[in-house]
């Protein structure tokens, strides 16, 4: 009984410090530090061009090649540091598997390329990664796609050059506007975007007491609120304080920061002070303030 309740203290002690290593980097991440993520399998899935996949039995695989995984890509981050409270019970229970030297059985994996995504066995990936475990034993069932795919290969840039024509093909605005050129870092905000859209084609039909055509409700959007605003981030020079980001991106963000201002002062609130306000509160510069005095309060723990 003694034993237990010893692995079972030092398996809590080891999920806290692992999900407060994942705290910091999620900060980090905020800040521009560390911009990768824990790939969705399914998110790249539709992107590839497949040929088929077979059944690569058992192998022992490299574990700074599990870049994803199959459902579990939100619980961890790319380093697979618990990022969810839930995961806990699992993780205590693999950790303490670990520290009783028991031999548990292989994760299950896909393979495209180089890179492998978690089926099964996310929370033993977890625990493994934590304590410095650099291969592992794994069920691969690899993908075979016809062409290279190694550490080179910029999964999110695939991701995002397949949103960007599903929305250039979705909104026409491409052959509306020829030299439009919308650019995002992030993958899903090109669905935010369509969202924006449909949000202002909702609001200007109420206005107008008729419903417009989804086409003007593209060069309304472009005209009067997408080209306005990137022209203020165009002239304060605004893309120069937050590096790796794209105009779009600001503009999202600024967009949204603007409508929880309304919310928040019942006023209308213009481009220009949404802009201004967004500046001042999430500049790198000073999230790096407020960060260092986290980091320097929590340094005991690391």
């Amino acid at each position: 009984m003694g034993q237990y309740t010893s692995l079972q203290d030092q398996s809590k002690t080891d999920f806290d410090d692992a999900y407060f290593r994942g705290f910091i980097r999620s900060i980090e991440k905020w800040l521009g530090q560390n911009n990768k993520r824990l790939i969705a399998f399914n998110d790249i899935l539709s992107h590839l061009s497949i040929r088929g996949q077979y059944d690569a039995g058992i192998q022992v695989i490299e574990m700074d090649k599990i870049i994803g995984s199959v459902n579990r890509y939100a619980d961890f981050d790319d380093a697979f540091l618990p990022r969810q409270k839930h995961t806990r019970s699992r993780w205590e229970k693999i950790d303490r598997a670990y520290l009783r030297d028991e031999i548990l059985p292989p994760v299950d994996v896909y393979q495209i390329g180089d890179f492998y995504f978690v089926i099964d066995g996310n929370h033993r990936v977890s625990v493994a990664k934590r304590r410095g475990q650099r291969w592992i034993d794994a069920h691969v069932v690899k993908i075979d796609v016809p062409y290279e795919i190694d550490r080179s290969f910029d999964f999110n840039k695939l991701i995002l050059k397949k949103e960007q024509v599903q929305f250039y093909e979705t909104t026409n605005l491409k052959k509306l506007y020829p030299d439009a050129d919308i650019e995002m870092s992030i993958p899903g905000l090109f669905d935010r975007l369509r969202e924006h859209i449909d949000a202002h084609r909702f609001y200007t039909s109420e206005y107008l007491q008729h419903e417009i055509s989804y086409e003007k409700a593209v060069s309304s959007w472009y005209e009067n609120i997408y080209i306005p605003l990137v022209k203020i981030i165009r002239e304060r020079k605004i893309l120069g304080q937050f590096p790796d980001r794209t105009e779009a991106d600001l503009y999202f963000w600024i967009i949204e920061h603007l409508a929880y201002l309304k919310a928040e002062q019942h006023q209308d609130i213009s481009f220009e002070e949404a802009t201004h306000d967004f500046v001042v509160k999430f500049h790198p510069t000073f999230f790096k303030m407020v960060w260092f005095k986290i980091k320097k309060a929590f340094s005991k723990k690391d």
